[in-house]
């Protein structure tokens, strides 16, 4: 199978020749993912190819022009986020700080630079289509959609979590905007790409390792809302939709089916009700699962052979039927050792054959 049946098969709930495989990684363990397999730094597609990953992730690049004054030992992106690099024993990561419009009324919110969907390369998304149309290609990520993690990088955790609980205009204005922008742009992405997308990629962090991050009423009233405009926008190309949500999520999992998602991703098997049986039991006949090898576990923290064995685990629950995909549940981490995380790719290579 070329990996666009293979993925589409998996995720129509029937078994493909061997489990669907995706990669995600932070920069360190990526560039050290190359260097083991002799790859230069910028071949991306290289280390796909060399362990045999399934999907491939794209976006409209920005190309328009810089919205905000620079600010010393920061990086500023095009929504006006600051970042400060964090130096930790086995690398680094760039940290959100600042928080711009913290204090910000709506006047100013109204007013803050953000980018035009006039502004994008979308002609870069579909030459990345047409060039890997043997991959199952999504478009979007993590960062699309999202209400709570990246308003919160621009007005602080705090502030937004109190503002959405107090439905406050300032916060639900700012959400509305960037919403309306990240549609526009995955809209005209769609139109580019001329039916190379496979799915459209949305997230939203839900819950906490213990627990929900908000109540389910919370959710309803402005959370669920914004995720289902890009359900509607996928529904209107015919495309499915995969929502990705750390921590303990399966809560919102029923809210998901109603809003005709197909599947969830991160799955992190660590938290509350978000072990890879409970999931298949429960949810198996209504969504499709995307994650389960937590990067907080063995593939950080164990042996090769501790590696192994809950890849292992995790194929043996979640494959059965299909309606599976391996993948990390987030980046993989600096921390990884590299025979680890060859061993994962290794393990789902062997032991993922239907």
């Amino acid at each position: 199978m070329t990996s666009k049946e293979r993925v589409e098969r998996a995720f129509a709930h029937q078994e493909p020749d061997r489990v669907p495989i995706d990669y995600l990684a932070n920069p360190a363990i990526d560039q050290r993912m190359k260097d083991h397999f002799g790859l230069a730094g910028a071949d991306d597609l290289g280390l796909r190819d060399a362990l045999q990953v399934d999907f491939l992730g794209v976006e409209p690049h920005y190309t328009g022009p810089d919205l905000h004054q620079p600010v010393a030992d920061r990086t500023i992106d095009m929504w006006g986020i600051h970042r400060i690099w964090i130096e930790h024993d086995s690398g680094g990561y760039w940290d959100y700080c600042d928080f711009p419009l913290q204090e910000a009324s709506l006047e100013e919110i109204e007013a803050w630079p953000f980018p035009s969907a006039d502004d994008f390369d979308y002609g870069r998304v579909a030459a990345e289509c047409a060039a890997e149309s043997d991959r199952y290609i999504m478009l979007g990520h993590p960062g699309f959609g999202d209400i709570i993690n990246t308003t919160s990088m621009l007005r602080g955790m705090e502030t937004v979590l109190m503002d959405l609980a107090a439905g406050e205009p300032e916060t639900l204005r700012l959400i509305e905007r960037r919403i309306d922008i990240q549609l526009e742009t995955m809209r005209r992405a769609l139109d580019a790409a001329k039916g190379g997308i496979d799915l459209i990629w949305i997230g939203e962090d839900l819950g906490t390792q213990q627990s929900p991050l908000v109540s389910k009423q919370l959710f309803r009233n402005y959370i669920r809302p914004q995720l289902e405009r890009f359900v509607h926008l996928a529904n209107t190309y015919d495309l499915p939709t995969m929502v990705h949500s750390c921590g303990s999520s399966s809560w919102a999992y029923p809210d998901f089916i109603e809003m005709g998602v197909r599947v969830v991703d991160t799955l992190q098997p660590e938290a509350v009700d978000m072990a890879p049986a409970y999931l298949k039991e429960t949810y198996g006949h209504n969504l499709s699962f995307h994650g389960c090898i937590s990067t907080a576990g063995p593939v950080a923290a164990g042996t090769r052979d501790e590696t192994i064995a809950s890849v292992e685990e995790v194929l043996a629950v979640m494959m059965p039927d299909g309606g599976y995909a391996l993948s990390p549940t987030h980046m993989l981490q600096d921390n990884s050792p590299t025979e680890n995380v060859l061993a994962v790719y290794e393990t789902a290579l062997e032991k993922g054959r239907y």
